[in-house]
């Protein structure tokens, strides 16, 4: 039984130190290992690992990617000297678990603190070489590139590797905004009229030429009117003189019954003539006397 206890309480003691000496790491961290406070070997891969009980102790680091994401704008000033106020965020991780923990002894507000001040010493530098218009479009991915760069190279030293570093808004400060949305909208308006007075001339031009071809056409049609009705009447009186030179009687007798038709076409209608007037020639009989 004495035997049997003791081998029972190495077992535990076996079972203890064992478990006391494995540790595990996973893919989304690094795993440092210390010996009285100093640094023994990084885990970066993951799976099972032992350490020395009682002596070493282990430390986890995180080995994803982390936002630094400011809570309210910093306020920069271009060389236009104007004040803008700028949003930006940047993506980091750790690249040398064991330089990072030398550095800032691990701690993640110290790693993001020395961090935004690298960056925002950048931003005042590039912001203070250009102008409102470079750093809201002209040159905006220009001045993201060269922040990561200068932010990568010094926060190396950290043993932190930056990723990207992102300008998510550039806006003018609430006191000016409205100065400045007032001379843009009288700059707007200054080119909507003067364009409008531009399509009122071109306009104008249009409508002059238009009425002075419509009166060109109109004229040449009214010439070529009357030359199609001044032929017609010359071929009309033609025809008539060639008809009343064939039989000049029977000419006169058809032109004064027309005049007849004319003339007596309502019951109403009173002519008044002398009885041998020429008018009443056709009425009278051969001999002179009427019908």
């Amino acid at each position: 039984m004495r035997n049997a206890g003791t081998l029972l309480v190495g077992l535990l003691i076996g079972l203890v130190l064992l478990s006391m000496s494995a540790f595990t790491v996973d893919q989304r961290e690094y795993a440092m290992v210390f010996r009285l406070g100093e640094i023994v070997s990084v885990k970066k891969e993951p799976g099972l690992y032992f350490k020395v009980p009682l002596v070493e102790n282990v430390r986890y680091f995180e080995k994803r990617i982390v936002t630094l994401d400011w809570v309210e704008p910093d306020r920069f000033i271009t060389s236009e000297k104007k004040n803008v106020l700028v949003d930006s965020f940047v993506k980091w991780r750790i690249a040398d678990p064991a330089k990072y923990y030398v550095s800032v002894r691990g701690d993640e507000r110290q790693a993001e603190a020395r961090l935004s001040q690298t960056v925002n010493d950048g931003l005042r530098a590039e912001f203070g070489k250009r102008t409102i218009h470079d750093v809201v479009s002209g040159e905006r991915d220009k001045i993201m590139e060269i922040l990561r760069q200068k932010a990568d190279r010094e926060a190396r030293q950290m043993g932190i590797e930056v990723l990207d570093v992102r300008l998510k808004r550039v806006d003018l400060p609430e006191e000016v905004s409205g100065s400045v949305f007032q001379r843009m909208e009288a700059e707007r308006k200054r080119v909507a009229n003067d364009l409008r007075s531009q399509g009122a001339g071109a306009a104008e031009k249009i409508r002059a030429d238009a009425d002075k071809q419509r009166e060109v056409i109109i004229a040449e049609a009214f010439r070529e009117a009357q030359r199609i009705k001044g032929e017609g009447d010359a071929k009309a009186a033609e025809t008539y003189s060639a008809a009343y030179g064939r039989n000049p009687e029977f000419y006169a007798f058809y032109r004064s019954l027309d005049a007849y038709r004319n003339s007596f076409k309502s019951k109403s209608d009173v002519l008044v003539l002398q009885p041998d007037s020429e008018f009443f020639k056709y009425m009278r009989d051969a001999g002179g006397k009427k019908k």
